[in-house]
């Protein structure tokens, strides 16, 4: 789509994916007009383009200000064909044409001795006027050297054209389009460099959020290696599960942790009442029976505890080792047990 003829109610629904070339306004005088300024052209016939194109719609706006309308000059609506013809013929005095440097019509008038391209000599004041226009220059014998056509630099403006697509069109044909768009556009040209086009501009209509992408990144990888549907699918999943790994690789790391120390508490509970059980077999050496047989029943009820703990077998030397402490614990309880005895038997009278 040409820049700057598209208005906001046209471009909803529609996304654009850079812009391509550029279009040139060119525009071509009889020779014997030596007026070499747009506004010198008031009162004559010139072509303008058909009703509803683009040229039309471009060039309406940028004549007025030059002060030409249809009031004071005859602004004809002629296809490109006709304005050559009439223009050669000499039926009309201009035409403006927006076409590519290259196309038939334009080649005819630039070898053509009758007529003349012609500047634009305020074509900064109508890019400051139309942000959409750029300036050009056709450099001094750029049509044909050996007879040094043009014969002076010429200063234009231009349009650029966007590649406008829909905006339900799949991401993976909008790839596509661009990759292709670049095979065929990146080429240099009279009016730009290599690799100048296509380009991340907004023009009229909003770059797509895969445009954005392309231009920011190239074409994704998958893509070289896959067929597009496929790719923009696996594409899609990997966008998906990159903010999923990273919250699942913590989770992962960390509860391997979580689950040791689970399995170890059930363990550590038996020894914290072991370890009090322990000190109270240590103050309690003076109690007399009753207080032992208390003691081992709480020990015989720690192991039975024990004994119906359910542990992993890479967690079964715990179970042992805990057994082995409360078989020292009943070792320590017994070997007071028989202190005391020992000494009471020391008191007792003899004969």
């Amino acid at each position: 789509m040409q820049g700057g003829v598209i208005s906001t109610g046209t471009a909803q629904g529609l996304e654009s994916l850079g812009t391509v070339f550029y279009e040139p306004c060119l525009w071509f005088r009889r020779s014997e007009i030596k007026e070499t300024a747009v506004a010198g052209l008031r009162g004559r016939k010139i072509s303008i383009g058909p009703e509803g194109s683009g040229t039309r719609a471009l060039l309406l706006p940028v004549l007025a200000r030059a002060g030409i309308t249809e009031q004071n000059s005859e602004l004809l609506s002629l296809s490109p064909r006709d304005a050559v013809d009439k223009l050669l013929a000499d039926e009309i005095d201009a035409a403006f044409l927006v076409a590519s440097w290259y196309s038939p019509v334009v080649l005819q008038l630039l070898a053509d001795d009758h007529v003349v391209l012609s500047s634009y000599p305020r074509a900064d004041a109508l890019v400051a006027f139309y942000p959409f226009l750029t300036k050009l220059v056709v450099p001094r014998g750029a049509a044909d050297l050996r007879t040094d056509k043009p014969t002076s630099d010429v200063t234009l403006v231009a349009s650029k054209a966007s590649l406008v697509v829909r905006k339900d069109l799949h991401s993976a044909i909008q790839y596509l389009l661009l990759n292709v768009a670049t095979k065929i556009h990146a080429s240099a040209s009279i009016f730009n460099h290599a690799n100048e086009f296509p380009a991340a501009e907004e023009v009229d209509v909003p770059l797509s959020s895969e445009a954005q992408r392309f231009y920011k990144s190239g074409l994704p990888i998958l893509h070289e290696y896959f067929p597009f549907w496929i790719a923009e699918l696996m594409g899609k999943i990997i966008i998906l599960f990159i903010p999923i790994f990273g919250i699942l690789y913590p989770m992962i790391h960390f509860l391997p942790r979580v689950y040791d120390w689970t399995i170890r508490s059930k363990v550590l509970r038996v020894y914290g009442e072991l370890r009090l059980l322990e000190e109270d077999v240590a103050s309690r050496a003076q109690y007399g029976e009753w207080g032992k047989r208390k003691m081992s029943a709480q020990l015989d009820r720690l192991e039975e505890q024990v004994n119906h703990l359910r542990m992993p077998v890479a967690y079964a030397s715990l179970l042992y080792e805990l057994r082995t402490h409360i078989g020292l614990v009943r070792e320590g309880l017994k070997k007071q047990a028989d202190n005391a005895a020992s000494r009471a038997n020391s008191r007792a009278p003899t004969g």
